[in-house]
Formats: structure tokens, sequence, C-alpha cells
């Protein structure tokens, strides 16, 4: 019998109510992520990202041969050219094609509204203050390729990034067996990707991050994988940027119990098919909409093709928990910071106060979670596991450093001068004071 099926016969998923005892404790332990950070694969992580920081290419290409079951001799047989780029594009279907490039358009007219100017003041003395913001120069966007292909996790990171000014993109995605997603490879012209290398896991963030004889070092590096990239990702933090420590995909739907059960179903499922270690929660006040809700998944689960994925998924990670009324789901939402946040309400723009916490929200009966995956504008890269308390989804801004501006006149000099020499004396640094005094002493 399958996962599937045996969840379907035996209802495993979580029932919790917030007007049980145990509620606090059991909604914590729901919530833990024991995978989060494992030893053993922080080490292993670290060892590969030595290796390829002393022996670059060599390094990777051993790694990417021993885990992707490539049979590489050479640098230059995991980079891509640009022809293979566009050959790529022209071998998908039309359909696929349109379906790209609407989306790409809808991302990028999103993006647009989020370019940031630099700006300055003077003041009356004439002294000037601002702030000059740039793009980066380089960045490393690295797109899964394993068990499951993302085209559209090459459009949500590098439109970003080409909005930003970014003078060159670099593309890492693994091709276990030397196998790559056409959509994949088209998405990355669409997105006019410069470079493309067919190498994924912690030995592609290493050389984007230190640099090989092939792989020319960023600044930056951006998107999701698995628990070693991430691990690479932690290791690397320092050396270059990254976007963030990305968990298990995540959702979290409050419902007032009035939308469609089979929607809700499947949009549980959406994310539950992602990974094992996917959580899906669905917030009600209304009993019986959590029961019939629990019998739609109960229906639509055996005819996934992912099936056995998302079964484990719901019955590990999943929960489907009563509340006294939307204000309390709220509440809890605020706590949990999920990923992504569907609030199926009547009249849900009322609520957006109310909501601190959420990497992507959306609004109404109608907007599926799904539509933001691939095509509605906003980049799908967003905080996990409780992150969105302090952070934000992936952006132009990601990929544009500030720097302050001071230009003081003379008067100006004088002024701050005075000021700052006292509090440089009484942080006992004489240098400091001299510095700012000579400015007017010697007038």
């Amino acid at each position: 019998m399958t996962t599937a099926r045996l969840f379907a016969k035996t209802k495993k998923i979580r029932r919790l109510n917030t007007r049980f005892e145990h509620f606090t404790a059991e909604l914590d332990q729901l919530l833990a992520w024991e995978s989060a950070i494992d030893p053993r694969v922080e080490a292993a992580a670290m060892e590969i990202v030595c290796q390829v920081h002393e022996r670059g290419d060599a390094a990777v290409i051993e790694y990417t041969n021993q885990f992707d079951r490539r049979n590489l001799t050479a640098a230059a047989e995991f980079q891509l050219e640009a022809t293979a780029l566009q050959q790529a594009l022209e071998r998908i279907t039309v359909s696929e094609r349109q379906a790209l490039e609407q989306a790409a358009k809808r991302v990028q007219a999103y993006h647009q509204h989020q370019i940031q100017q630099s700006w300055h003041y003077t003041e009356s003395d004439g002294s000037l203050l601002g702030q000059q913001i740039l793009p980066l120069e380089r960045v490393g966007i690295y797109v899964p390729g394993g068990s499951a292909s993302y085209p559209s996790s090459v459009l949500m990171t590098a439109i970003p990034a080409r909005i930003a000014g970014v003078d060159e993109i670099i593309m890492v995605v693994p091709a276990p067996a030397g196998q790559l997603n056409d959509l994949v490879v088209a998405a990355a012209a669409i997105a006019k990707v410069d470079k493309l290398y067919t190498i994924g896991g912690a030995q592609a963030v290493a050389a984007l991050a230190y640099g090989t004889d092939t792989i020319q070092s960023v600044d930056k590096i951006v998107g999701p994988g698995n628990s070693y990239v991430a691990a690479a990702k932690r290791a690397v933090f320092g050396r270059v940027a990254i976007d963030m420590i990305a968990g298990p995909s995540e959702i979290l739907i409050i419902c007032d119990g009035h939308t469609d059960p089979e929607w809700i179903a499947m949009d549980l499922l959406s994310q539950a098919e992602h990974d094992r270690q996917a959580q899906a929660i669905l917030l009600s006040p209304n009993s019986a909409f959590l029961d019939a809700v629990e019998q739609a998944l109960q229906q639509l689960l055996p005819t996934l093709p992912r099936a056995d994925i998302a079964s484990e998924s719901l019955t590990r990670r999943g929960a489907l928990i009563e509340v006294e009324d939307i204000t309390q789901a709220l509440a809890l939402s605020n706590r949990i910071a999920p990923e992504h946040l569907e609030l199926s309400v009547e009249q849900p723009q009322r609520y957006l106060p109310q909501i601190r916490h959420a990497g992507a929200i959306f609004l109404g009966r109608y907007t599926a979670e799904a539509l933001g995956d691939y095509c509605a504008g906003p980049s799908h890269v967003l905080p996990t596991s409780g992150s969105a308390r302090f952070s934000s989804p992936l952006g132009v801004y990601d990929f544009q450093k500030r720097s302050s501006i001071i230009d003081c006149s003379q008067q100006g000099a004088d002024q701050l001068g005075r000021i700052a020499a006292k509090l440089a004396r009484g942080e006992g640094l004489e240098a400091h004071a001299r510095s700012a005094e000579y400015r007017f002493k010697k007038r």
C-alpha cells in the first residue's frame, strides 16, 4: 500500500484545537524543523567548500561526477554556450514559450516598482549628505535541478537582478546524469542570464563564492536549494552575500469556512508536493469545514503524481487547526510567520493591517498560492521557517548596494568638527579628535 493510500485510509493529518490544554506545546512541536541544521550535512558541505576553495575546477568536477553521475573531464564541459540557451528556447513548444514569456513580463512589471534611486540633500551651510545606490557587479543564482526542475526560479531571481542593473548574472543548475530541463535553460535565455554552468550542490556555491579558473567569483548568491546548498551558503557568507537560508516550503491558510473545501485542500497539497518536509497548515473557526477539507485531501491526494511526497509532508508536518475566530487565526499566523499566507475570507483587505509577519500574502478566495509561484509578479523566493519576522521576499533591492555620501562645506566642517572632537575624546580616541579639529583650527 502506498503512503498516499495509507494516508487516505488512516487519516493521519493532525487535528489541533486552540481550546485544548496542550495546544501551545503541540504547535511548537509542529513548527519545529529538526533538520534545520544537521551537523553531518554542515561538516560535509564545509569539506566540499574547502576543497573547491583549494583545488578549484578539479574539485568541482570531482564532486559533480560523484553526486550528479556525470563523466566530466574538463571544466569546459559544464559551461553552456549562449547558443545552447537559444536552442532550448526554440525546442520548447509554442505554448510553453508563451507561458514563460508572459510570466517574465509580469515579473518584470512588478519589480520595476522596486527600483531605488540615489538621493541627496543640501544643508543651509552648503554641506551635502545623501546616499548613492548602485547595482552589484556580479551575482550568482542557484536553480534546483534534482528531483524537480524550476524554470520559474530562473525568472524570479534573474529578472530582479537584471532590473537592478547587475553587470553579470551567472546561473548554476545541476544536471543529474547530464540531463537538463529545456524549460529551465529556455527561461535562462528569456531572463538574459549571462553565463550558465551545469553544476549544483555545495560545490557550485563554493565555486561562485571563491571563483575557479573557469567561474569568476560573485558578490552575492541567491536562490533556493537542498540542505547541502543551504549549509554551503551559510559557510561562505561573509566572503559573499547571500539572500537567505531557505528551509522547506510552507503554506498557512486562514479560511472562514465558506470557500470550496476542494480548493483549499488542493492549495495545501500544492505545497505538500514540493518536499517531504514541506509544511501545510489550515486555520479555521469552522469545525465542519475542517472535516470537509480533510475528506477532500483523502480524495484528491491519490490522484497526484507526487502523492507519496505530499502524503508524508501532510502526516509529518501538516495540520488542520480549529481556532475561535479569524482574529485568533491572524494572531497565530503572526506567531508562525509563514512563507505563504492565504487569507480566504470575505473582504480580506480589511485584515491586512493585522498581518505583521508573512513572506507573501494571498488575498481572497480566488488567489491560489500557486499563482504567486509562477506568474503573478512578485518573486517566489521568500523567507521560511519563521524568518518572515525579519526578512523580506527577494527583490530588486537585494541586488543593489548603498553608499553614504558626505560632502562638508568649510562652515559645516567647523561645526561638525567641534562635535566630533568632543565625542572622540569621550571615547578616548585622540587621533579622531585631532583629525576633526585640523579642519577648523588652522583657519
